[in-house]
């Protein structure tokens, strides 16, 4: 039973090994809208690699400028590394507690996170140019989403930016075309974009595009996220 036991930890250390060696992987977390919408919290999380560090960062959107309020980035990164069998998520709670007035400060209630409208179970993004379709059930509005990406150079000289053709089409029929995103704006590193949630308050009003982004790494590629926003 020993003998058991100890392959098994032997065997999940070289998982775990294996798996930092192609960079960290950050978790998102849906952290709610204010109650008109007009604004939208969210954090992410993960582990150094290498140093094996938890680090944890909070945002805090203005829908409407698809841009941070002021001040609205928070960030951390733990002195120490994590012990076996932790995730990193503690300095994302500890975070939040230290800085409990960040989210009152600009209404966003916990409680009030997105409703989600799509969710993409896909690992690798769809094929360039590929269109996703949902609807919002509540409002009977129907959606269609491209996103458009352009990549340049190569290793560290990479650069890219992306933006979100969106079309709405409102239950009575209206047509509404939205550009989402900001395509002038190079992203050092970033060599992949990819919409992996896309989430709508209560109101109906606002709509969240979750984005994972691949970045280069010493090893590999580090996944991170962010949003674009957009009042509807």
């Amino acid at each position: 039973m020993i003998v058991k036991k100890i392959i098994l930890i032997v065997s999940l250390s070289l998982i775990c090994i294996s798996a930092l060696s192609a960079g960290d992987t950050a978790s998102f977390v849906d952290l709610g809208f204010s109650q008109d919408g007009r604004t939208y919290m969210f954090g992410q999380f993960g582990v150094q690699e290498g140093t094996l560090k938890p680090w944890a960062e909070l945002y805090i959107v203005d829908v409407g400028r698809n841009n941070f309020v002021p001040n609205g980035r928070i960030s951390r990164t733990h002195n120490t590394p994590i012990t076996a069998g932790q995730d990193g998520s503690g300095i994302l709670y500890q975070l939040m507690t230290e800085n409990s007035s960040f989210a009152s400060r600009h209404g966003v209630n916990y409680q009030n996170q997105g409703l989600p409208l799509y969710i993409s179970r896909d690992e690798a993004p769809p094929p360039h140019g590929e269109i996703i379709d949902f609807r919002d059930f509540v409002s009977g509005n129907t959606y269609k989403a491209r996103l458009v990406s352009n990549v340049e150079g190569v290793a560290a000289n990479t650069r890219s930016s992306f933006y979100i053709n969106l079309e709405c089409r409102t239950k009575d029929g209206q047509l509404k075309n939205y550009t989402v995103g900001t395509p002038q704006l190079r992203r050092p590193g970033i060599t992949t974009y990819n919409i992996k949630r896309v989430l709508i308050n209560t109101g109906g009003n606002s709509l969240i595009f979750v984005i994972e982004m691949k970045r280069i790494a010493q090893n590999g590629f580090d996944i991170r996220y962010m949003v674009e926003a957009v009042r509807l």
